[in-house]
Parts: C-alpha cells; sequence; structure tokens
C-alpha cells in the first residue's frame, strides 16, 4: 500500500509530466485545443488532489 507521501510525490510527478505535454501541444503548428483543455482539467484536479493530501 502506498504512503500518502508516495501518493504525492506520484502525483507531483503526473502534475509534471502534465505540464509537459500542454507545452509540448501548445508550441506545435494548429495545436488541439480540446487536448489542451483536457490537459489543463486534468493538472488542476491533480493539483486540488495534492492539496488536500498535503493539508493533512
Amino acid at each position: 500500500m502506498a504512503t500518502p507521501d508516495s501518493r504525492v510525490e506520484a502525483l507531483k510527478a503526473r502534475h509534471e509530466a502534465l505540464e509537459h505535454a500542454l507545452q509540448s501541444e501548445t508550441i506545435r503548428p494548429s495545436p488541439d485545443d480540446l487536448a489542451i483543455l483536457s490537459l489543463k482539467k486534468e493538472k488542476l484536479r491533480l493539483k486540488d488532489e495534492i492539496t488536500k493530501l498535503t493539508r493533512h
């Protein structure tokens, strides 16, 4: 079973990966607006979960 700290670290790693994907999508020719929106929503969801876990 994962510890809360390891869960937070995994979420932070996923958040960072999404940031890189978002940057790649925004700089390519004809970026996909729906993909960008989806990436941003997932990043926000992860950020909220990280915040929730680190408050306890």
